[in-house]
């Protein structure tokens, strides 16, 4: 009888790092007061882009009522076009702390040049590297040599040996506490902004120390599909999940179609709690 083939044997044998060892354990991330990839599970939270003092804080506030472990928030905003709302920058980097002297979560936000690290790393508790740059090597490169925690998201088109290659960039620079971000791929699918695969989370999994979280949020493009995907998600063996929320969706600047309300966020939590019980796994 043939024996079965394993993941493992499909991964190149150039991924040194990123990969499962026998004598390395499952990596876990501590960001403030969590630790991501143990039976806790995270849920990061809150607005696409920081738009101003009232709106962060009703969101952050609430967020935390509902049960997320951190706050999300972008200060600085790659977007397609140069027209679209680019971000506060330094000014949402202050309102961010601002929310976390309040609410107590810690911040993600994305840094998206080489030289934003240092700003960025001193207004946030962990550093978000985008879809758009998971192959900025110099970047990558950069917050390697940075103690700071890494929430690194799948490129739009990247297989799931290139992401983790992309991970190997910081871990070869001696920064180990790296998250991995599933966030959806481009497909001919088109009543999706882009294709959720929750298989590489599983994949990830099999053949990966790190953790892994998942955002619904991008990978749908649509609020009314995030609850479903993100129970998904935590079924499949995700460590959490990262999801947009605005007080007024209709209203926000950037990403509006995909953002939950409060409320919704607030029955996701319900939702995510029953599944977390069925798992094992605590929220």
């Amino acid at each position: 009888m043939n024996e079965k083939k394993s993941l493992r044997t499909k991964v190149s044998p150039e991924l040194q790092l990123s990969i499962k060892h026998q004598n390395r354990d499952s990596t876990r991330v501590r960001v403030g007061g969590f630790e991501i990839g143990g039976n806790h599970l995270v849920v990061i939270a809150g607005p696409c882009s920081v738009e101003s003092r009232e709106q962060l804080l009703e969101t952050a506030r609430s967020v935390k009522e509902s049960g997320a472990s951190m706050l999300r928030g972008g200060a600085f905003k790659p977007r397609t076009l140069p027209y679209s709302f680019q971000g506060h920058g330094v000014e949402a980097l202050k309102l961010l702390q601002e929310a976390k002297a309040e609410t107590g979560l810690p911040i993600v936000t994305e840094v998206m040049s080489v030289e934003d690290v240092g700003l960025v790393e001193r207004y946030s508790d962990m550093l978000q590297i985008g879809a758009r740059n998971m192959q900025n090597y110099p970047l990558l490169k950069r917050v390697g040599k940075t103690s700071s925690p890494i929430l690194l998201k799948r490129g739009l088109s990247a297989t799931i040996e290139e992401f983790l290659g992309a991970a190997e960039y910081i871990l070869k620079e001696g920064n180990w506490r790296v998250v991995l971000c599933e966030r959806g791929i481009r497909t001919f699918e088109p009543l999706t902004r882009f294709t959720l695969d929750l298989s590489a989370v599983a994949v990830l999994k099999q053949i990966s120390h790190l953790p892994i979280i998942v955002d619904p949020s991008h990978g749908t493009g649509w609020s009314s599909l995030v609850p479903q995907m993100a129970k998904a998600a935590l079924a499949a063996g995700s460590d959490g999940i990262i999801v947009e929320v605005h007080p007024h969706p209709e209203k926000a600047l950037s990403d509006g179609q995909q953002s939950l309300s409060i409320d919704e966020f607030r029955l996701m939590m319900q939702g995510l709690r029953e599944i977390a019980k069925a798992v094992g796994r605590t929220i």
